[in-house]
């Protein structure tokens, strides 16, 4: 490999993201631990943390969403409150499908996303206000609980099928 200076190694950062990871990578395996450029590493591993936690979270208050609205809204679907919100079923599904994908990359965010219950309502609450505005029911805006009605364990567990009315 070509010698290259930390200067210029971290200049490389901003102009040619792919040739400095693998020169990063080169470097790492070659134990030319001096030669590194650990502060953009270090950054770019964060993030990759946080995009995993993030994209869980995302997923979580999804989930919630959809629970809040079959549990309280299903009366303002086009369907009504018989049929209405089925859809939602497989939003959750889906939803918790992907945590679980996320979760067989990273174990340890199983541990982590229960303490991001309250994080994930507020998105939750966000997207709701949206869809009540969306639907003519803005008014029901400020009846939405500002603390997480549901556990975590309801919100990863609940099987809704079993409440749709034949």
């Amino acid at each position: 490999m070509k010698t290259i200076s930390k200067e210029e190694l971290t200049d490389l950062y901003e102009k040619d993201f792919f040739l400095w990871l693998e020169i990063n990578m080169e470097l790492l395996r070659e134990q030319a631990y001096h030669l590194v450029d650990w502060e953009n590493l270090l950054e770019e591993i964060e993030g990759m943390a946080r995009s995993e936690l993030r994209t869980c979270i995302s997923q979580l208050a999804r989930i919630l969403e959809y629970m809040y609205k079959w549990d309280h809204l299903r009366g303002y679907t086009r369907a009504g409150q018989e049929r209405g919100g089925l859809s939602w079923i497989r939003n959750i599904e889906e939803a918790r499908a992907e945590i679980r994908a996320e979760f067989r990359l990273s174990l340890s965010l199983k541990k982590k996303l229960p303490d991001y219950l309250e994080m994930s309502w507020q998105k939750a609450v966000d997207r709701i206000s949206i869809w009540l505005r969306d639907v003519g029911k803005g008014e029901l805006v400020k009846e939405i609980p500002q603390k997480c009605p549901y556990t975590y364990e309801e919100a990863m567990n609940r099987d809704l099928r079993k409440e749709v009315n034949p």
